[in-house]
């Protein structure tokens, strides 16, 4: 109650906060992509531990999975509605308390001396993914356009680089102690808050005198969580149990639902009617399919590398190794991204959108042509991430092209929950096919060399049905038709 307090407190965003024109633009876009790489950090961190985790908090590993799972949930909960508490109350102030979020979460992960606080902690650090959304919105407000299409794809890509360095990172932390983990993320997350405090400016605020919409956050959050249980416990509890399928029908139920109360409001936490536009609508999915596209890569790739070499395929190498052999991707997107501002600034970001989705699809090619070594494995990533560096940057700018501005962080924040749910289908889809295509290894099941290469194929599949909704999206000349003729029904 305190932190709601906090937020909806009618004090201005801009109290203590440096003016704009006190603060270089470089300066911050350096802190919210600082920012963006630690929220995705988290996402990762635990990685390393996850074989460790029953023995290191004397549990289950069904119950050490929800140490994973609870950050999911609350990243997928929190981020639409710190999106909307940004747009009503300040993005610099709800950056600060998500930043202070994940302060506190990880505190209590590296004292955590059993697996409930652990899962507490890691709830809290879910809360920090919502300072990405929130920071690309805030560049919309706080710098000139010329840096702004550059800064935003920088921003977008930070998720792929945070979570493209955690691995090594935390992997060689983790081999020294466990607990360095989390102090070292409490640090830093002590540091962001602190840069965000000094350095960036406030940002403008809507006028809404309706408040924040309550039940409708209550509404989208059970509708996830019941979605996202189902999707990712759905392998542990059986596809077929009573609970998960349970689940997936509440879920579709309480989201219908709260479709049509979010249609009753002036003042919803979710504009449907702006959602429905087809510039947002597609951009959104194109979103939760490149989001699944990406993180199958990040979920087959890694375990290629770390199969023992006597399947006559793995690459026997270490979770520190697999870790540094997948880093240069990371890198790569941070490369691109600048790269994709320009190809958006001459074609649009539709174009981007597409181009990227089709090159992430040719790096899963790639990756089945290349599967001999750990090199060659590399390079298909870097192509890869290469489309994914494209693809980041320009949702947003799609975004950001069709909603008015008093909504801009309530629609990013839509938008990365979009791809977080398609990073959640992909958990599943590629779990069961990791799980179900097999090969007996000295009397254990080991997922074979044929289900590698259909989840690389899988995740090429749907990269270029992203790549083809991008297509779809209407360009900027027929939107502007399509507006002039809504504008001219609305006046006779």
């Amino acid at each position: 109650m305190c932190i709601v307090h906090i937020v909806t407190s009618q004090a201005p965003d801009h109290v203590t906060a440096p003016e704009p024109s006190t603060v270089s633009s470089n300066a911050i876009v350096f802190v919210l992509s600082v920012a963006g790489i630690t929220g995705a950090l988290m996402q990762t961190l635990v990685v390393p531990l996850i074989q460790d985790l029953p023995d290191l908090l004397n549990t289950t590993a069904s119950n050490a999975s929800w140490v994973i799972t609870a950050t999911l949930l609350t990243a997928a909960v929190a981020t639409p509605v710190s999106g909307r508490l940004g747009d009503l109350y300040g993005k610099r102030r709800m950056m600060l308390v998500c930043s202070g979020a994940l302060v506190i979460g990880s505190a209590v992960c590296a004292l955590a001396a059993s697996v409930v606080p652990m899962i507490v902690g890691r709830g809290l650090q879910g809360v920090g993914m919502g300072m990405i959304p929130l920071g690309i919105s805030a560049m919309r407000d706080l710098l000139p356009a010329e840096k702004l299409g550059t800064s935003i794809a920088l921003m977008s890509a930070s998720m792929g680089v945070g979570g493209a360095l955690g691995l090594p990172i935390a992997a060689a932390v983790a081999e020294v102690n466990w607990r360095l983990l989390f102090w070292g993320s409490t640090a830093l997350a002590v540091l962001i808050a602190t840069l965000i405090f000094k350095l960036v400016p406030a940002t403008p605020v809507a006028r809404n005198t309706s408040g924040f919409d309550y039940v409708g956050a209550v509404g989208l959050g059970a509708g996830l969580v019941c979605l996202l249980l189902g999707v990712s416990k759905g392998a542990d509890w059986g596809w077929g149990s009573a609970t998960t399928v349970g689940l997936l029908v509440a879920s579709v139920v309480i989201l219908l639902v709260w479709g049509w109360f979010e249609l009753t409001l002036d003042a919803p936490l979710v504009d449907l009617r702006v959602t429905a536009r087809p510039v947002v609508l597609l951009t959104n999915v194109a979103s939760l399919v490149v989001g699944f596209s990406m993180y199958a890569q990040s979920l087959i790739i890694p375990q290629l590398m770390q199969m023992p070499k006597a399947t006559g395929f793995g690459l026997g190498e270490s979770m520190l190794a697999m870790g540094l052999w997948m880093m240069p991707g990371g890198l790569v997107m941070m490369l691109v991204s600048p790269l994709g501002a320009k190809l958006s600034h001459l074609r649009g970001p539709k174009v981007t959108l597409a181009v990227g989705s089709f090159v992430v699809s040719l790096g899963y090619v790639a990756a089945v042509l290349m599967m001999g070594s750990a090199f060659t494995l590399m390079l298909a990533v870097c192509i890869g991430s290469a489309g994914v560096g494209l693809a980041y940057g320009a949702m947003p700018a799609l975004i950001m092209g069709s909603v008015p501005v008093s909504e801009t962080a309530s629609a990013n924040s839509f938008n990365t929950l979009s791809r977080s749910v398609g990073t959640s289908i992909a958990a599943a889809v590629v779990g069961v096919v990791l799980a179900q295509m097999t090969m007996d290894l000295g009397g254990t099941q080991v997922t074979s060399e044929n289900g590698f290469k259909t989840g690389l194929l899988i995740g090429a599949a749907v990269a270029l049905v992203a790549s083809l909704v991008a297509m779809a999206i209407p360009s900027k000349a027929s939107r502007d038709a399509e507006e002039s003729i809504e504008h001219e029904v609305a006046t006779v």
